[in-house]
């Protein structure tokens, strides 16, 4: 199966060969026959399945037929980063058409996007608050709005972006197309589409779960020692690009400088930092500058580079779905990575909770060159609960005397 199928306009199929699109992808072979035809979608599919391009295709099909120089396609996106993807696949996969398209956020000035808005484009892809402000401004006009899309709209649940996305469908025509992309459907989703969307085709790739091309490991490792533990693993491990996640603003900077100093090509990417801070991180990373990419979750969301090797949980994500959306940013392409997961012991009921989500156990991995101390973790003391005392306490013993001179061996001494 390929892209012949489609019947593509041949501006459109010139480009999806430039890029190097060759057969497409579940959600694609799925989707985009069904917002050809004109059907509202329902598309239900985790990060990295190639969701992007099941509705940019279609869409561009749909606005080569013109009219031009006015706003016929909405795609609404929870962050800038996510939106900026969007956007430059519709420059990639529309570069030798009529249609233009313009990006909309916040964190930068307005006045360019007015502008380019007022030259004529046929497709925004906007974030809410922003998209908000210049329909109060009067700067754009939606009257003409075809075919909407919400993607990613579970997040957009998360972050809090609900009640303005009810504020925009209200000034949008009754009469669109509309396009609806989550990974999972919390209940507001639900409620949210029931309204929105008319006699929609559903598309379910999977049951939100990981992609099938990652692999993936748990490291038992307690907080205090994850640092030391993380630059050991990355010394014994081979990888591509790496992208860490970890909970807070603070500790992806942190963690960035520390992997500065200890010689790594690293950089944050976090909420704090403004949108031209944000988007050099995210280059400097896609083009190779960085190797290594710390992230928050909401920072990561758009994070569209093929080649990371490597998902790292420095931090366990707060819920299941969490994680989906972390591991997807690895193993894409049809290629395949690795997501490990550097779990103390208080995370072990979320580990159980991914365990049932993937449908199999975790495995659990010791690197054989860290000195863990005395640190046993929850679930290897509960196995040793049925082994011989002297063989446990043996076990612990030389962990615990494990020479310093080893230990500190070819290590950089931490950051003060």
């Amino acid at each position: 199966m390929n892209f012949e199928q489609f019947s593509f306009d041949p501006r459109i199929v010139a480009r999806i060969k430039a890029v190097n699109y060759t057969t497409p992808t579940p959600i694609q072979q799925q989707a985009i026959p069904m917002v050809l035809e004109g059907h509202d979608v329902m598309g239900l599919a985790h990060t990295g399945t190639g969701k992007t391009a099941a509705f940019m295709l279609p869409i561009l099909q749909r606005l080569t037929k013109g009219p031009f120089r006015r706003v016929r396609a909405l795609i609404i996106a929870p962050t800038r980063e996510l939106a900026e993807q969007i956007y430059q696949m519709g420059l990639d996969l529309g570069k030798n058409t009529d249609v233009n398209s313009v990006s909309i956020y916040g964190g930068v000035s307005k006045v360019s996007q007015v502008l380019r808005l007022r030259s004529g484009v046929e497709i925004v892809i906007a974030c809410p608050g922003r998209l908000l402000d210049l329909i109060y401004d009067g700067d754009i006009d939606l009257s003409g709005v075809e075919m909407l899309v919400l993607d990613e709209a579970d997040r957009m649940c998360d972050m809090g972006f609900l009640p303005d996305i009810r504020r925009i469908l209200k000034l949008l025509p009754a009469q669109r197309q509309t396009l609806f992309f989550s990974a999972t459907m919390p209940e507001d989703i639900r409620r949210l589409s029931d309204n929105i969307l008319k006699n929609p085709v559903t598309v379910q790739i999977g049951k939100s779960a990981p992609v099938k091309t990652v692999s993936h490991a748990v490291y038992p490792v307690p907080n205090s020692l994850k640092k030391d533990f993380l630059l050991t693993m990355l010394r014994q491990t081979p990888t591509g690009r790496v992208l860490i996640f970890t909970r807070t603003k603070y500790r992806a900077r942190n963690l960035a400088r520390h992997m500065e100093k200890s010689g790594y090509r690293a950089a944050a990417l976090q909420g704090n930092m403004s949108q031209s801070q944000r988007q050099k991180a995210i280059n400097g990373f896609r083009d190779g500058q960085y190797d290594i990419l710390v992230a928050t979750d909401v920072a990561a969301r758009g994070i569209d580079v093929s080649e990371i090797s490597h998902v790292i949980n420095f931090d366990i994500p707060d819920t299941v779905d969490a994680y989906t959306h972390r591991i997807g940013r690895t193993g894409r392409a049809h290629r395949s990575g690795e997501a490990f997961t550097l779990a103390d012991r208080a995370d072990e009921q979320m580990i159980r909770d991914i365990e049932k989500l993937l449908g199999t156990r975790i495995e659990r991995r010791r690197l054989p060159d860290f000195d863990y101390g005395s640190f046993v973790p929850e679930s290897q003391s509960q196995r040793d609960h049925s082994k011989p005392l002297r063989k446990t306490l043996s076990r612990r013993k030389r962990n615990h005397i494990r020479p310093n001179k080893a230990r500190n061996s070819g290590r950089r001494p931490p950051p003060q």
